[in-house]
């Protein structure tokens, strides 16, 4: 393992385990009600158009989530794999490859940016350009959501993957929600809500947090 995971690592673990994670979460099953309360509160804050760019999106599970709540959404994710399940499972939504680091869009493109756990790859010293990427392509007033584990220093995530036959390499960064706030003020942002809880159940080793911030 490298001290630090560059994104083509990120981005071949995730076309490795795209099939088995897309099966095996459909939907909001990992998600606890306080949660999906969270997404409803981004969602209530969004004005214009409502549009949404879920960064991050995954095999697409939460696009539908997203537009249920009236939200006009699109993904894009680095994994071409989870790409090539998001436009099989939820053919309705564009989704496209493209690293939340590096945009396709141009400036003030949506009222709404949603990263769901999106941001726990990338190691501390890119998150300022990744928020900074984020407030470029939100207009003025527009609503970020950025959701992930708490604490502090990098987690091995092999092992959960490797239980279901994919041999990788994957590394998850921990954040306190303080220290990512201040990030995220840092880009042009203003923090107006926040979630923070303990480890649920066996499969959470770590506490969850979900930030709110309005681009200023």
């Amino acid at each position: 393992m490298t001290p630090r995971q560059d994104e083509q690592a990120v981005q071949s673990a995730y076309d490795e385990v795209a099939d088995s994670y897309a099966d095996l979460v459909r939907s909001t099953e990992p998600e606890q009600r306080i949660e999906l309360a969270m997404i409803e509160h981004f969602a209530s804050l969004l004005s214009g158009d409502k549009r949404v760019l879920d960064a991050g999106c995954g095999a697409g599970r939460l696009l539908p989530v997203l537009a249920a709540m009236e939200c006009l959404v699109e993904g894009v994710d680095l994994s071409g794999g989870m790409v090539r399940r998001a436009q099989r499972d939820h053919p309705t939504f564009a989704t496209s490859i493209a690293s939340i680091t590096d945009l396709p869009h141009p400036d003030e493109s949506f009222d709404g940016y949603f990263s769901w756990y999106s941001t726990i790859h990338s190691p501390d010293d890119q998150l300022a350009h990744v928020f900074g990427e984020a407030r470029r392509v939100l207009r003025t007033g527009g609503v970020l959501l950025v959701a992930f584990q708490t604490g502090h220093g990098v987690r091995d995530v092999s092992g959960a993957y490797r239980s279901h036959g994919h041999d990788i390499t994957l590394e998850r960064y921990n954040r306190t929600t303080d220290d990512l706030s201040s990030v995220v003020a840092g880009a042009g942002f203003e923090e107006v809500a926040r979630l923070e809880r303990q480890a649920a159940g066996v499969h959470e080793r770590d506490g969850q947090a979900v930030l709110i911030a309005r681009a200023s």
